[in-house]
């Protein structure tokens, strides 16, 4: 099985105008690598370079031993799944799934033989005489993807194959993708800017923005320890509270709260705070000596279902905003709220670069013994 390297990988249309810069990245057998990341960012330009349809203007891709740079499509071994879906109207589903091994001038009892095998692992077998036409969303998609695999490819790409189908589709198809990539040996580059499909997917994911890579990690850990700002806020829904706070003696300043920075932290004039809405808890009795508690005014709730996405005017901060995801089943009465932030749940950023700060590793508390298999040390 091959390897994918993308080598100094950088796509120049004009000197304003430039979707990818200085890209590097490796995808191993096994591995399913997600390019995410908000429009713009140059995710598809990235997938079209190593399907051939775009050329590079510096840098290498390489697959397995070979330099396939410059190489025609056809020449790359590689198969690729979009958004389209990109089936032909008027052949059947046997005949779309049989057109690139013609194409290949494929013996006619191997193509049989593959397309049997693939047909039944999707569950197309009664669908085989249908034309495009006459089959739903999930049954089309299954059939571009199953064009892709009957080619037994060294590499898939797949570019926002499931954008175009409705909410409760996206979701069975892309638990089908998972199973079905999982018990292949090949590498996938997936792009989409939907965080879910990169989160429930991926072995790897890349976080794109503004054609740099932002950062390249298990999902587990881009979520618990992003490498700077722009994935924090970036994953995550709801989106991470970041507040941009003074600091002042060892401490950030909220309202008329301190924030303890780390220990032995030389901190810059200002910082910013950040945490997830759902790691914000409401205080009780049992908050530990780490735990900051702070009280603020009540001026919004979302009733999200499961639980209430609540936004708090922090206790002498006008101008700062906290949420938290509060169990739906907690109610309270009072117009204030206190509120406990967990020292191990809080990130900090430079307020000018948005790189990471003080970058120990986090400590995960007992209390939660679930999260302690969790990998989320500091590089």
């Amino acid at each position: 099985m091959a390897k994918l390297e993308l080598r100094h990988l950088n796509k120049t249309y004009s000197p304003k105008v430039i979707p990818v810069k200085d890209l590097s990245l490796d995808v191993d057998n096994d591995e399913f690598l997600t390019l995410l990341g908000p429009s713009g960012c140059g995710k598809s330009t990235t997938l079209r370079m190593i399907a051939g349809l775009e050329q590079p203007t510096r840098g290498d891709i390489v697959i397995g031993d070979k330099k396939v740079t410059y190489a025609a499509p056809g020449d790359r071994n590689i198969a690729m799944v979009f958004q389209s879906y990109a089936l032909y109207p008027h052949m059947t589903v046997y005949d779309n799934l049989a057109s690139g091994l013609k194409l290949r001038k494929m013996h006619s009892e191997e193509i049989r033989r593959r397309i049997a095998e693939v047909s039944g692992f999707l569950g197309l077998d009664s669908l085989m005489e249908r034309k495009p036409g006459q089959l739903s969303g999930g049954q089309r998609q299954r059939v571009a993807l199953g064009r892709a695999l009957v080619r037994q490819p060294e590499v898939f790409l797949l570019d926002e194959p499931l954008s175009n189908l409705d909410a409760l589709l996206r979701e069975q198809v892309r638990a089908e993708l998972k199973q079905i990539f999982e018990s292949l040996h090949t590498p996938v580059v997936y792009v989409t800017h939907d965080q879910t499909e990169a989160m429930t997917l991926s072995s790897k994911v890349a976080v794109l923005n503004d054609g740099y890579l932002q950062q390249l990690d298990p999902p587990r850990r881009i979520y618990t320890h992003p490498a700077n700002r722009f994935v924090a806020g970036f994953i995550g829904s709801p989106q991470m509270n970041l507040l941009d706070l003074n600091c002042d003696r060892g401490a950030a300043v909220l309202g008329d709260y301190r924030i303890p920075l780390p220990t032995g932290a030389t901190p810059p004039a200002r910082i910013t705070l950040g945490i997830r809405p759902e790691h914000v808890e409401l205080a009780n009795s049992d908050v530990n000596g780490d735990t900051q508690t702070v009280q603020g005014k009540v001026i919004l709730m979302e009733n999200l279902g499961m639980s209430n996405l609540v936004s708090i005017r922090i206790r002498g901060a006008e101008n700062v905003t906290l949420r938290a995801l509060i169990p739906s089943d907690r109610a309270w009465r009072e117009e204030m709220i206190t509120l406990a932030l967990p020292s191990e749940h809080i990130h900090w950023f430079d307020v000018e670069t948005g790189e990471r700060l003080f970058s120990e590793p986090l400590q995960i508390p007992t209390a939660h013994p679930q999260t302690q298999q969790l990998d989320i040390r500091s590089t």
